[in-house]
């Protein structure tokens, strides 16, 4: 992984810690959650607190999610809300956490001031033991707290003065006195600078999970659907209409088409149709190279253009279909015929605007591997399993290309690719029925049939 450490394309944006101060802070929350520390004098840390190097001295990258299922996290400042989140279970773990630190960032703020602040994502279950109990996942509560309680404090002498001020005889009551006096010496004055940080309700609504091989799970759909990639005689029964692994293509194209959560990147409002096109070719030329050992030379477009000609027939059909649909973009062929039988037909889509727009994404980017952007951007834990058996040509031209194309530009990157962030009109519900684009040319769509937009025009 080297080439992308050094490209700042792993372990980018951590959190250093290197004070003692800090260091000892950490070790209190560290004891705290887990009853271990780390005698690291100097290290890194992650949205969640986690550290990289620290997973490697105790030997455990999950130290601060041991059962999979409740992610523990540690706050040292709210600086971290701006570093990336390692080890991930759950696709909507970030997004928890991102919303929880921007909504108390003011209290946050105040307390990492004085102490450590850690916490919990408490889901509805303790252990993720089988597929189906994915489901029972409704909810996630966060509640977080200084080592030293200062929250629960806060809120205990919030009440104590409550009492003093209703009780007539309150300013006689010595005890009662001594008791507030020796609680705002640890939180301060809370009439004039309260200490609030209420637990937060989080619905877990449409999500991916690392769990069983990677699973997404859409329930908040019309039709409720499981995709997995592994191979569904390994997941039971699932209380889902549809369930689904990676092998059932023309499944997954019509449940997304009916669901409408796709769309055809050549009729994408504001994408570049062509520059996507061809750039996708370009990655699936690196990847015959490097699954057949083919030099590529500085792997620049004119060379890649070389080797499209030494594999002549022996080109991808992902290649050769993409190829079909540039030239139609270029006013130069006709109309493709790419069904979803076709395997250049999930390299032809992106996600609808909408709430579940990156999640579909992130579906899509499995569904074409070969499209190393959008997988990085995306889904970077399947990026980084994939980046790791590569060849060193491919694993460099890769790391080359994120960090020219893509660092330097990362919103104008995925604007240019998957369109603007969804607004508000974007987040409602998507309604059910089949895509128009689907039906064009195709007739009825049947489970099990081939559909696709570019049947006939």
């Amino acid at each position: 992984m080297k080439h992308l450490i050094s490209r700042g394309l792993m372990f980018g944006n951590l959190i250093e810690v290197s004070s003692p101060q800090l260091v000892a802070r950490y070790n209190r929350a560290l004891r705290h959650l887990t009853g271990r520390e780390t005698t690291l004098s100097d290290f890194h840390i992650d949205l969640s607190g986690f550290s990289p190097e620290i997973g490697d001295e105790l030997g455990d990258r999950f130290y601060l999610n041991p059962t999979g299922a409740n992610r523990q996290f540690i706050l040292l400042s709210t600086a971290q809300k701006d570093a990336p989140l390692l080890n991930i279970k759950f696709s909507t773990s970030r997004g928890i956490l991102n919303q929880f630190i921007a909504r108390n960032e003011a209290q946050l703020f105040a307390l990492t001031a004085r102490d450590v602040v850690a916490g919990e994502l408490q889901g509805s279950v303790y252990t993720v033991d089988s597929p189906a109990r994915l489901f029972d996942i409704r909810q996630v509560t966060v509640e977080a707290d200084t080592i030293g309680g200062h929250v629960a404090d806060a809120g205990k002498l919030a009440k104590l003065i409550e009492r003093f001020r209703g009780e007539p005889e309150g300013w006689r009551d010595e005890a009662l006195i001594a008791e507030m006096i020796a609680l705002a010496r640890k939180t301060g004055d809370v009439t004039r600078v309260p200490i609030s940080l209420p637990a937060m309700s989080f619905e877990q609504g449409n999500f991916w999970t690392s769990h069983f091989g990677g699973i997404y799970v859409f329930r908040d759909m019309p039709k409720p659907a499981v995709i997995a990639r592994q191979s569904l005689g390994s997941l039971g029964a699932m209380p889902a209409a549809e369930v689904m692994d990676f092998s059932h293509r023309n499944q997954i194209a019509d449940w997304l088409a009916r669901n409408q959560l796709v769309e055809p990147i050549v009729q994408a409002r504001g994408a570049d149709a062509g520059a996507i096109l061809r750039q996708k070719m370009d990655f699936i030329l690196v990847d015959a190279a490097d699954r057949l050992g083919l030099a590529m030379g500085d792997a620049r477009r004119g060379e890649l253009r070389k080797l499209a000609y030494r594999l002549g027939a022996g080109l991808p059909a992902e290649f050769l279909g993409l190829a079909e649909m540039l030239r139609w973009v270029e006013g130069a062929g006709d109309w493709p015929r790419i069904s979803s039988e076709h395997p250049a037909y999930f390299y032809t889509l992106r996600a609808r605007p909408g709430r579940d727009r990156d999640l579909v994404n992130m579906l899509l980017a499995e569904l074409a591997p070969m499209d190393v952007r959008q997988l990085f951007i995306t889904h970077k834990e399947r990026f980084y399993e994939d980046y790791a058996g590569w060849n060193e040509a491919k694993k460099t031209y890769v790391a080359d290309f994120l960090a020219r194309e893509y660092q330097l530009d990362r919103e104008g990157a995925r604007q240019a690719l998957f369109g603007a962030e969804p607004g508000m009109d974007d987040l409602a519900p998507t309604s059910g029925g089949a895509a128009s684009w689907a039906l064009r040319g195709t007739g009825p769509l049947n489970r099990g049939a081939a559909v696709g937009p570019w049947g006939g025009r």
